[in-house]
């Protein structure tokens, strides 16, 4: 199911602000990282009704897919140097 654009675009909002809250980092800051993040496509192509889930949640995904990227690039520069 997708959300209607204007209710989306106000959940999208409060997820920014609540990552950039939680993060202490700026809204643009907070942004940049979340139209970058697979959560922002999953929210905006209704997988899963990801946009019924509360923006703290959805906050701490994107905290949570940001450390596993994190964590895939660690290991692949570690198989490299070996």
């Amino acid at each position: 199911m997708t959300a209607n654009k204007r209710i989306l675009n106000h959940k999208l909002e409060a997820i920014v602000a609540e990552y950039s809250e939680n993060e202490n980092i700026s809204l643009r800051d907070a942004l940049d990282v979340f139209y970058k993040s697979d959560l922002y496509k999953l929210v905006i192509g209704g997988v899963s009704d990801m946009h019924c889930r509360s923006n703290a949640y959805l906050a701490e995904e994107l905290k949570l897919e940001l450390i596993r990227k994190k964590e895939e690039q660690n290991q692949i520069k570690g198989g490299f140097i070996c």
